[in-house]
């Protein structure tokens, strides 16, 4: 019981540190002053403070602009954590070998900025622009790294409760992004004027190139050790499996890690059946998808809500499906589910349908498309035809959008409104 104690004093003297943080006290004095408790602390411990802290009001925002001032009191115990050695494929092994191809490309963009800041009449400004573009278009990759961890590795740590520190990261990851695309930007800009040129390296290419490697110590000791402590072995795998599809930055992974467990899902398959969901029709079982589950009801909504118009013909010919949204352009009914798609088309232009269904069939093509004036719409039609995984045809999607305000749309709206 007196453990128990301990460690929750333990953990209010920490969070308490932190606090006095955000109350401007200085990391130097806190340091001295708890020297001993801050000697031991480790990655995880240090995430589940910050979660904790987040629950109990302190705002995420806040913790990120403080977020390396927290790692700076902590830093000496985390310098002294063992680092676990992963194999090659590990998604932690993969993480660490991109933030090594990361930091050699900041590390040569660096002297660069500098050359270019204090540039002198022998300096080929044009050159060393043109070096600057190239290394930062090859540091623009670095969004697959950030997108991995957010879409993946963050959402297996939610299940696990730790979804504080994730959010934090991913502030800082956006507040990234921002700066990168400023700098593309300004190196889009052909004729960029000198004072211009330094004011964008002072204020936002060095500044980058620091929070790049402040997340990077992040991600190192605090981050990836945490992770490695919550996941299991199942989980590690479903990271890794799902990892190929968003890509890799500057690099590829390695081979030699065989997980202990098959990839485990997000969602268990057994609970589909166990725990059906209510709904207006009463309760319905959830039905299983490659990527998540929905009852009936909830498929038949969505289909429903959607802005196109959805008709599915399967490889029979034979009309299987259409939405039924409340604006429809093409009219259906109901009575040509199970008719032969050939038939539901005037005769003037049924030898265009059999055509597109033919080529989908041989294989010769996978798409059509065609847009025509209609009233007061603008339609937009396109057929898609559907494979399984081995390839074979099982039908053709027919979708229909009127795209009159599409074509309208110009520059870019970011802020919600009730319009």
């Amino acid at each position: 019981m007196s453990e128990l104690i301990d460690n929750k004093q333990r953990r209010e003297t920490l969070k308490q540190i932190i606090l006095d943080i955000h109350q401007n006290k200085s990391p130097r004095e806190l340091k001295e002053r708890f020297r001993e408790l801050l000697s031991d602390v480790g990655a995880t411990e240090i995430a589940v403070l910050e979660q904790e802290l987040i629950q109990e009001g302190l705002p995420a925002e806040e913790i990120k602009s403080l977020c390396d001032v927290h790692v700076s009191v902590f830093q000496d115990s985390l310098d002294k954590q063992p680092k676990s050695q992963e194999l090659g494929g590990h998604p932690v092994h993969t993480f660490r070998k991109e933030n090594k191809a990361i930091t050699q490309l900041v590390q040569a963009i660096r002297p660069i900025l500098e050359q270019i800041l204090h540039k002198n009449n022998e300096l080929n400004l044009e050159a060393k622009l043109e070096d600057w573009h190239s290394l930062h278009k090859q540091l623009l990759e670095i969004e697959k790294h950030y997108s991995r961890k957010e879409n993946i590795l963050f959402a297996y740590l939610e299940k696990h409760g730790v979804s504080g520190p994730p959010k934090v990261m991913w502030a800082i990851q956006d507040d990234i992004r921002a700066q990168l695309k400023q700098i593309s930007q300004g190196l889009s800009n052909n004729k960029v004027e000198t004072d211009d040129l330094t004011k964008l390296i002072q204020t936002t290419a060095l500044p980058a190139l620091q929070a790049i490697e402040d997340l990077i110590y992040k991600e190192e000791n605090i981050m990836f050790p945490m992770s490695m402590e919550t996941l299991t072995d199942g989980e590690w795998a479903a990271v890794a499996e799902q990892s190929g599809e968003i890509g890799y930055t500057l690099v590829e992974p390695e081979h030699g890690w065989i997980p202990s467990a098959p990839p485990k899902p997000s969602v268990d398959p057994g609970a589909f059946q166990t725990n059906p969901v209510g709904g207006k029709n009463g309760l319905q079982a959830l039905l299983p998808f490659e990527t998540g589950a929905l009852t009936l009801e909830q498929i038949s909504l969505i289909f429903n809500h959607l802005p196109i118009d959805i008709t599915f013909v399967d490889e029979k010919d034979l009309v299987r499906y259409f939405s039924y949204g409340k604006e429809r352009i093409f009219q259906r009914s109901k009575a040509i589910i199970g008719r032969n798609v050939k038939d539901c088309h005037p005769p003037d232009s049924v030898h265009i349908v059999t055509k597109i269904v033919d080529d989908f069939k041989r294989g010769i093509r996978d798409s059509a498309e065609f847009w025509i004036h209609m009233n007061e719409q603008y339609v937009y039609i396109q057929y898609f035809a559907v494979r399984d995984d081995d390839g074979t045809y099982r039908g053709t999607i027919e979708v229909t959008q009127d795209v009159q305000k599409i074509q309208t749309l110009q520059g870019e709206k970011r802020i919600y409104s009730e319009e």
